[in-house]
């Protein structure tokens, strides 16, 4: 996937976007179609998951795992730290429950005692509560023969959001996981399907699509009619469909910073809201003009990401990579008898 610079280029386009949503908001202004970088990010990983999964049939537990390898650990460092200073007296709105605490670390949507969300202790983590459950459901769906995949994640996805327009359920739990988000992972399943079967259009008419799409996010962002998953989920998926038709053709333009910050978008994601926290607070104190407020809230809340991306991310993901790399090498010697009695072999050989 890293391969992919459309995807890159989406990936940093989508973190960008929640980042001058936020930005904008704590400025006292308003970007709300920036808010739209989640169904972007929905579709994608459903187009990313699909691929991988063919590509390399991994078992269910294996797939799990290294989902929650690559979510996980760093999403739990945010969570800390964003306790550590609400303890500190540093975040004042953070009402803390030992509940909210626990509810927040193991991906369960609850009722945020802070201001009566369906939010975790780190805002923006609401949208891993959903990350995880895809993972989940996919992970089971693995089991399956690869033709029955696709129509039983569909089936179940379908059931999930029909029930849920039917019984308009209150229960956090529920209103959740049986929420339209759940078919953006579905659209992005089906772009990967199309992707692998070599179905993409032209390049021409991958651009046209693109600009179908972006003008779309205008009209949303302008009249804020349609702003929800049966819009925003199709305009993301024609959005991912034009940028890997373009891909495909060969014609993507490589642009490294691009690349770079959909590498770090990750990261980006789960930590700008601290800076740019820091950064309102001052510019109320300093009365600085709302503009600047939103210039440096922008860039602080993507530094503050790539700085966690060089100094965390990219450290815990090579070590947990050496660590599979190194359980590959050792489990089928110990596991396979063939294997075994081939490294006995040549063992005898050699002395």
């Amino acid at each position: 996937m890293s391969r992919l610079l459309g995807i890159q280029y989406l990936r940093a386009a989508a973190a960008l976007g929640v980042v001058i949503f936020h930005a904008a908001e704590r400025a006292g202004g308003h970007f709300v179609i920036g808010a739209a970088g989640v169904d972007v990010f929905f579709v994608i990983s459903g187009f990313i998951m699909w691929v991988l999964a063919e590509m390399r049939q991994p078992a269910p537990a294996t797939f799990l795992r290294d989902r929650i390898e690559r979510i996980v650990p760093l999403y739990w460092i945010v969570t800390a730290v964003m306790v550590a200073g609400a303890l500190a007296g540093l975040f004042p709105s953070i009402r803390l429950t030992v509940g909210h605490i626990i509810g927040s670390l193991m991906f369960v949507p609850h009722i945020s005692p802070s201001n009566g969300q369906i939010w975790p202790l780190l805002v923006q983590g609401w949208t891993l509560n959903y990350e995880l459950f895809f993972y989940a459901v996919f992970s089971a769906v693995l089991m399956l023969a690869a033709s029955k995949r696709l129509p039983a994640i569909a089936a179940i996805f379908a059931a999930l959001v029909i029930a849920g327009l039917l019984l308009q359920p209150q229960a956090p739990v529920f209103k959740t996981y049986t929420s339209p988000l759940l078919l953006e992972f579905l659209m992005g399943i089906c772009v990967g399907k199309l992707w692998l079967e070599r179905r993409m259009p032209s390049a021409r008419t991958g651009l046209a699509l693109m600009i179908v799409a972006l003008a779309g996010f205008a009209f949303v962002a302008i009249t804020y009619i349609g702003f929800n998953a049966f819009i925003l989920g199709p305009l993301a998926s024609l959005l991912l469909i034009g940028v890997l038709a373009v891909e495909a053709s060969g014609h993507m333009p490589r642009s490294n910073t691009a690349a770079y910050l959909g590498d770090a978008s990750y990261s980006i994601y789960l930590w700008h809201t601290m800076a740019i926290s820091v950064v309102a607070k001052f510019g109320m104190l300093l009365s600085l003009p709302p503009l600047t407020v939103f210039a440096i809230a922008t860039l602080s809340g993507t530094a503050i990401g790539m700085v966690a991306y060089e100094v965390l991310e990219k450290p815990i993901t090579a070590f947990l990579k050496k660590r599979r790399r190194r359980q590959r090498q050792t489990i089928p010697v110990l596991g396979d008898p063939d294997r075994s009695r081939m490294h006995t072999n040549k063992a005898a050989k050699t002395s």
